[in-house]
């Protein structure tokens, strides 16, 4: 899994975590993690840089050896979250944290996804990225201390900034709430901005105007949703960077997210065909490129 000298089509940034489930399974997590993943298997060349206890990162990562590269950003601990529930029941403790990631992280060209989970979104960086995405839910996250649960938040003043540099921003309804003045930075400087609701419809908010995107019923009980909005925003980025129009790249998206939802783990994340099978099944429509 060492980094190799190539150039990356899909790059994220933030926490590979140590999810620890009801049962006392430790499994890897964090929207750095999902998203990588997704965007490997939709055919990208795909590096997670990341922060923590590089020996503990690599265990977590060894499954998926074969379809992402890691850079470690060495700390104390590796983030360390016990979670439990499904969708809006889904609650969150965090016992350990590896830290801010570090500004000017040289992230070189492709897609970059700034993936927080836990407040440590890097500023500013080195390189140039040709499509920049965003899911700023780390940033929308406070907690009182290590072992409490993770609670709401607004974001920072100085990581606002951030979203001026992005083409895309995908979040979720409930942190729309807490990051208005993130997504009004955002929509001035072009961004686009998917707004996601559960089974409700996504909301595309752009320059000329809002669309709605209805998300098609999964058609059987979610098995899994742990990572669900990071694959869909992982899949969204990759379409729209491809040239694919909002609306085609959010039935891309939903598609993603939905075989994610069907099946258990990150084993479950499909790769292109999957996806697009998913979306002829439900009559949707998008580019086969995307």
């Amino acid at each position: 899994m060492a980094v190799r000298d190539i150039q990356f089509d899909y790059t994220t940034v933030g926490h590979v975590t140590a999810d620890v489930m009801p049962d006392g399974v430790r499994r890897p997590g964090g929207g750095a993690f999902y998203s990588a993943l997704q965007a490997s298997r939709l055919g990208m060349r795909a590096r997670i840089i990341t922060r923590g206890v590089p020996a503990e990162i690599r265990a977590l990562l060894a499954p998926h050896a074969d379809e992402l590269d890691v850079q470690i950003l060495r700390a104390p601990a590796t983030t360390t979250l016990a979670t439990s529930g499904l969708g809006p029941a889904r609650r969150q403790r965090i016992l350990a944290w590896a830290g801010e990631m570090p500004d000017d992280i040289d992230v070189g060209g492709g897609i970059l996804h700034l993936s927080p989970v836990a407040r440590e979104c890097p500023r500013s960086w080195a390189g140039g990225p040709a499509f920049v995405g965003f899911t700023p839910q780390g940033l929308a996250r406070r907690w009182a201390g290590l072992g409490e649960e993770l609670e709401p938040a607004t974001p920072e003043r100085d990581a606002l900034t951030v979203a001026e540099a992005c083409d895309a921003i995908v979040l979720s309804e409930p942190e729309s709430r807490t990051c208005e003045e993130l997504l009004a930075r955002g929509l001035s400087a072009g961004a686009l901005v998917a707004v996601t609701a559960e089974a409700g419809p996504n909301t595309l908010l752009l320059p000329d105007g809002t669309r709605e995107v209805p998300v098609p019923a999964l058609g059987a009980p979610a098995a899994d949703d742990l990572g669900a909005g990071d694959v869909y925003a992982a899949a969204l980025f990759v379409s729209l960077a491809g040239g694919d129009g909002a609306q085609d790249a959010a039935r891309f998206a939903n598609a993603a997210a939905a075989v994610r939802m069907l099946g258990r783990g990150a084993g479950a994340i499909g790769d292109r065909a999957a996806v697009l099978a998913r979306l002829r099944s439900t009559g949707s429509s998008a580019a086969d490129g995307a």
